[in-house]
């Protein structure tokens, strides 16, 4: 069973949506995941200096305890932290594999996956083996 940890943007219906069809998929997979969306940080006050603290470390902790990150790009306007999460798990050798669902990509974003691929591909990729493919869409 991989260990997974999915980064994906969810602060609205649309991003959470898909974040949930991801989820199932991996989920479908027998894939061990960690979705932020799903840690609910009950120590500390929502927006506090407490809560920004450890919802950091935890999603450092995990990043760190996966073998691969699953990340959901909207395009080029998606969340930065997300982003920061692609950065972090590229710089410290975890394979990304990138699922664009928007109409565009950053060039930083998908030159750093090791796949990128769209939803439906998600179905069919095979993570023991991680395939690699490049973006070819509209690039910014």
């Amino acid at each position: 069973m991989k260990r997974v940890y999915l980064a994906s943007p969810f602060f609205n219906n649309k991003e959470i949506a898909v974040l949930e069809q991801v989820e199932k998929i991996l989920a479908d997979k027998g894939m061990n995941v960690f979705s932020p969306f799903r840690k609910n940080n009950e120590n500390a006050e929502f927006g506090s200096r407490q809560w920004s603290i450890e919802t950091f470390m935890t999603d450092i902790k995990y990043i760190k305890w996966s073998e691969i990150v699953v990340g959901i790009y909207h395009g080029n306007y998606s969340d930065t932290g997300t982003a920061w999460e692609f950065g972090y798990a590229y710089a410290t050798d975890k394979p990304v594999i990138l699922i664009h669902v928007g109409e565009n990509s950053n060039l930083m974003v998908h030159e750093g996956a090791h796949a990128n691929i769209t939803l439906e591909e998600l179905v069919d990729y095979d993570f023991d083996k991680l395939p690699s493919s490049f973006y070819s869409g509209e690039m910014l």
